[in-house]
């Protein structure tokens, strides 16, 4: 038997979540067939397995967050006696994390693996096992709610409700008997056997009869019709590198407006010349800031909060803010400085699409040492990003709007957009930034500057 080991499939990974199994225990695997999808901080990943048979175990839930070594399934190769036990086997370590018969991984968290014998095993996340746990209730005889058939928090607290009610008298509010639940209590009072779900109230006309359902009961207080998601995958991700960011950056900003008329001229003459291969404004605005960070390398830096130093870092890789249908993905263009406008423009345009496509390797979306946010893209006038920790700054680039402007004190209409830079008060000062700003809009404004700065 093959025990498949969580890798380290990115830099400092330390453990991944459990998004979906793509098999079954019992499923025929071939070599190399993508087995599960896990979702690290950086993206989503495919792990498959290095070995053909038939899969044994699977030995974390959807949801679960479990850490490197830990064993996520096992696999039985010709020969293997189904069901047969690791434990006591000596440690074979083969490639991409598998080994052969081993004890379990020091460290590893998980809950109990699926149930062996009878019983049905209902899926749930950890959490909402320990929530019914703690209420009493038997997670395996629910029916859940969630997204394929998962049982959800809901699910325990209600069913958790019924049992109570029924355990004070055999009645729910109403006055009626339960019937029998699709629930059992696990012990104690609340455990009395009760065999499928109580239907919800139903509401009683003027004139008698039954009319539509009334709202179950909402758990804690809830008000009916309010929904919980669970913060999971690429969403907890960014929740969490958001609190990261913003609990250890004294965050600044400073804001500025660009007159970006020579810039569309200038994008208009471009994609004149060759409308094959249309460009956006993004590509000149990386450019832009590239060439701008040569002279304040503060911004085009690291700050590591263990070693309390600044790292200015040599080469510009630039993290570029990408919206996507599951949360919000950075991926990054190395050496933007090195790079022509249209260089840029191509390999933006790949991953940006990669990235709405979940495409992306984890490589492609670490080391970044400047991120910009187009926010503009998609109308904003105006907002604060918050930076891409551990870098030190973040430009975002609002919408282009025509808006009365003073030129030689004449009132007049130009085409302009805002910037605003959020940096690390730690290391920028808020004049360095304003002149960092004033800089690259500089750049726009006359963009046949950057000709001159090319490399």
């Amino acid at each position: 038997m093959f025990e498949f080991r969580l890798p380290d499939i990115g830099e400092g990974l330390h453990e991944a979540e459990i998004v979906r199994w793509l098999v079954r225990p019992g499923d025929r695997v071939t070599e190399d067939q993508a087995v599960l999808e896990v979702q690290t901080d950086k993206a989503t990943v495919e792990l498959s397995s290095p070995v053909a048979g038939v899969i044994g175990e699977l030995r974390a839930q959807e949801g679960e967050v479990v850490r490197v070594g830990s064993v996520l399934f096992t696999v039985l190769q010709d020969g293997d006696e189904p069901g047969s036990s690791p434990d006591g086997g000596a440690v074979a370590p083969v490639p991409n994390g598998v080994t052969q018969v081993s004890p379990p991984a020091p460290g590893e968290t998980r809950e109990a693996g699926p149930r062996r014998g009878k019983g049905r095993w209902a899926p749930a996340t950890p959490s909402t096992r320990r929530l019914a746990r703690a209420l009493g209730v038997d997670v395996n005889a629910l029916q859940g709610t969630g997204p394929g058939g998962r049982v959800t928090d809901e699910d325990v607290r209600r069913a958790a409700l019924a049992v109570e009610a029924a355990a004070r008298g055999g009645a729910t509010a109403h006055g009626a008997a339960l019937p029998a639940a699709s629930f059992q209590g696990t012990g104690g009072q609340a455990d009395v056997g009760l065999r499928a779900a109580a239907p919800p109230p139903q509401r009683v006309s003027s004139a008698g009869g039954a009319t539509a359902p009334a709202p179950s009961p909402a758990p804690d207080g809830q008000p009916p019709g309010d929904e919980r998601v669970p913060l999971r995958g690429i969403r907890r991700a960014i929740a969490q590198h958001m609190v990261r960011a913003k609990t250890l950056a004294p965050h600044a900003a400073a804001i500025d407006e660009a007159d970006m008329e020579n810039l569309i001229a200038l994008r208009q003459t471009v994609n004149d010349a060759d409308p094959a291969r249309r460009m956006t404004y993004l590509p000149f605005i990386v450019k832009a800031v590239a060439v701008a960070l040569r002279a304040f390398p503060h911004l085009n830096a690291h700050m590591d909060e263990e070693a309390q130093e600044i790292i200015l870092r040599k080469s510009v890789h630039m993290g570029i803010a990408t919206a996507t249908a599951d949360g919000l993905l950075v991926p990054v263009i190395r050496d933007v400085d090195r790079k022509s406008i249209r260089q840029i423009a191509d390999e933006l345009a790949d991953l940006t699409s990669r990235a709405r496509s979940r495409r992306l390797r984890p490589e492609e979306l670490s080391g970044s040492t400047f991120t910009i946010t187009n926010i503009g893209s998609v109308g904003s006038l105006l907002s604060v990003p918050i930076i891409n920790h551990p870098e030190v700054a973040i430009l975002g680039v609002h919408t282009i709007q025509a808006r009365p402007v003073v030129r030689q004190d004449e009132l007049v209409i130009r085409r302009m957009a805002y910037l605003c830079l959020s940096f690390d008060h730690r290391v920028i000062d808020g004049d360095v930034a304003a002149r960092f700003l004033r800089h690259v809009i500089g750049y726009l404004e006359e963009p046949s500057r950057l000709l001159v700065e090319m490399v």
